[in-house]
């Protein structure tokens, strides 16, 4: 069976056994984009709680954070973890934001894909994970987006090597699937729920979609 048909075969074992994901939970572009950046290092539920607080206090919009400190923006994102360094990320990000793109989400995704990735990637703060999240979840853009969950999943399956960089993960994908929005958001996600399912530092294999692959 060629590589291709191989990961065709793995999206629907894993989309039989699990179904849709309704990735990912935010309902604005903009709450999106900055999950993306408070998930960073920690789990979705506290994120949730970081977001309401930003929503209670009117702060959830480019120009809400814009015009707030960073002092007062990391008491508010508080629960995320890590929240002086994840508040400096979202102020380099908004300040970023308003000097190319006047503040307009709908002005930055207009740009094409790979030069918009790049500027992403030079932003402070703005990983490879988080710039790809940004661009599939929030711009509707056809870029894959890999993780920790990816590697442990291809490399225990023998598809890539321990060493593979994410650059090589993310090709991996798109190098082999149509470039499709809808199919990446919904590949991903399933890959994220059989790692946190079964796929764990200690492995579940029996009851797992993909033991057959093994």
């Amino acid at each position: 069976m060629n590589k291709a048909k191989t990961i065709i075969k793995i999206y629907q074992k894993m989309f039989d056994a699990l179904g849709p994901q309704q990735w990912w939970p935010g309902e604005t572009p903009f709450e999106i984009v900055i999950g993306a950046i408070l998930t960073q290092n920690t789990n979705w539920s506290n994120v949730e709680k970081a977001i309401k607080n930003l929503k209670t206090a009117g702060r959830l919009s480019p120009e809400g954070i814009y015009e707030v400190s960073v002092a007062e923006l990391a008491q508010l994102i508080r629960p995320s973890g890590f929240f002086n360094v994840k508040a400096t990320r979202i102020k380099t990000f908004i300040t970023w934001l308003f000097s190319r793109y006047e503040g307009s989400l709908p002005r930055m995704f207009n740009r094409d894909l790979q030069s918009l990735r790049d500027e992403l990637l030079s932003v402070r703060g703005i990983g490879p994970e988080t710039a790809d999240s940004i661009l599939l979840y929030a711009g509707n853009l056809p870029t894959f987006v890999v993780d920790a969950y990816t590697h442990r999943i291809l490399s225990r399956h023998g598809f890539i090597s321990e060493e593979s960089t994410y650059d090589e993960m993310k090709s991996f994908f798109e190098e082999n699937l149509p470039r499709d929005v809808k199919l990446f958001n919904e590949y991903h996600a399933l890959l994220v729920n059989i790692g946190k399912r079964f796929c764990k530092p200690k492995k579940v294999c029996e009851p797992c979609p993909l033991r057959d692959f093994l």
